[in-house]
């Protein structure tokens, strides 16, 4: 979630992390604005780049899911004009078309759906969106710098593995690939990163990028890009060392607690809360641990005052966190 903060800084757009955090629980304290909107874009593609195995987000499928705009190329023909089905398509012409009960037809026709609606909410099947040109480049053709840029991240797969993702980020930059997705490129370039095994995780490279003084200019050349790259990752790995220096010595001073508890305690739940979320409001405990907001309170007494803090300081929202 910080990470997708950082990613819409670079853009230009601030956003609160809290508002993150509630909107992310459905819990918005306000009407979402644009800029929060987009930062749970970023939040969601850096979820589905990690749930799925590695080569999966270089892939034609892997950008379609995290870009979340339209169904991948080649799964079907869109060119058929509509009521003139393919007799031989399986779609328009599913094995229980026929089938002696009508009931039966209905119901599976039912199920194919719920299939097809887990599959669009889990992000592997992105919903179609209508492209307005007022937005949109009509010039820019973005299927062809998709296989462009994969073209180079093949080339490059028997390169180290810093170079090559160096090497696919200038690449996304010089063919500017998906303008309205800024840090798409640097989730992109952690992938290719986690794909070569050289991570297992993503590396916060927007929070790199931001910590750096490295800024491409267009006319840099191979050395200095290269170099500029290696300053991005050698911040994002500094960072990560830091909140995992951080989420340690949190976790073990809250364990304190938490190995005096009974058995049937919520006591360790909340403090995996906290240590998978920047912060955490009493509403949001309350809800994610299905408890009322008095054992909330009375579970922050017992943790005491040194972890978690409090980070408002407000009588009206409270939030506590791991800083």
């Amino acid at each position: 979630m910080t990470e997708a903060v950082r990613a819409l800084i670079l853009d230009g757009h601030l956003v609160d992390v809290g508002d993150l955090v509630l909107h992310d629980a459905g819990m918005d304290v306000r009407h979402p604005t644009h800029e929060l909107t987009r930062a749970a874009a970023a939040l969601r593609a850096r979820r589905t780049a990690l749930a799925r195995s590695a080569p999966w987000p270089l892939s034609i499928d892997g950008l379609a899911a995290l870009r979340g705009i339209g169904p991948a190329r080649g799964e079907g023909d869109h060119t058929r004009p509509k009521g003139k089905p393919d007799p031989e398509d399986e779609e328009a012409y599913p094995p229980f078309a026929n089938d002696a009960d009508p009931w039966q037809a209905h119901f599976a026709e039912i199920d194919a759906l719920l299939d097809r609606t887990n599959t669009i909410l889990a992000g592997e099947t992105p919903l179609p969106k209508r492209r307005s040109h007022l937005v949109y480049d009509p010039d820019v053709d973005e299927a062809e710098n998709e296989d462009l840029w994969l073209d180079v991240v093949k080339r490059t797969a028997h390169w180290p593995a810093v170079a090559a993702a160096a090497v696919a980020w200038n690449a996304w930059l010089d063919l500017n690939l998906y303008t309205r997705l800024p840090w798409l490129g640097l989730i992109m370039a952690a992938a290719i990163l986690r794909a070569r095994g050289l991570t297992s995780h993503l590396l916060p490279l927007a929070a790199g990028f931001k910590q750096s003084r490295f800024r491409p200019q267009g006319r840099d050349g191979a050395l200095e890009k290269l170099e500029g790259f290696c300053t991005v990752v050698e911040e994002a790995v500094a960072i990560g060392h830091k909140d995992l220096d951080r989420l340690i010595l949190a976790r073990e001073l809250m364990d304190r607690v938490t190995r005096q508890c009974r058995a049937n305690s919520k006591l360790p739940e909340l403090v995996d809360l906290f240590l998978s979320r920047p912060l955490v409001t009493v509403p949001l405990g309350a809800k994610l641990l299905k408890v009322t907001p008095k054992a909330v309170d009375l579970m922050l007494a017992q943790l005491g005052g040194a972890r978690p803090r409090e980070l408002t300081g407000r009588s009206r929202y409270r939030a506590w966190g791991i800083v």
